[in-house]
């Protein structure tokens, strides 16, 4: 569970790094749930940008984050940030003070 200070940070990174992923007409199909999945485990910080379902996307991304085990760090405009730290300390690019 993340703090509100590690969203915070968390969020302040996001804002530099570059979108990822695009969901489009296709929705969150199974397809991309393991695409993000692959995502989050090599970069643990994934932007997703909204091109299609922008009224759902808060539902979305919540049941996106919660089939890869993630933590939905927010939602701001069409974007969704999802955070998963690697299991294995030596491999982690996060570090969340």
């Amino acid at each position: 569970m993340l703090t509100p200070k590690s969203r915070s940070f968390l969020s302040g990174l996001a804002a530099k790094a570059p979108v990822l992923m695009h969901l489009g007409k296709g929705g969150a199909s199974e397809a991309v749930t393991a695409q993000l999945d692959n995502l989050l485990a090599h970069h643990e910080l994934v932007k997703l940008k909204f091109i299609d379902f922008k009224g759902e996307k808060k539902e979305i991304a919540e049941n996106l984050a919660s089939a890869t085990h993630a933590e939905l760090v927010r939602v701001i405009g069409n974007t969704a940030v999802f955070f998963r730290q690697n299991p294995d300390p030596e491999k982690r690019k996060v570090i969340i003070p």
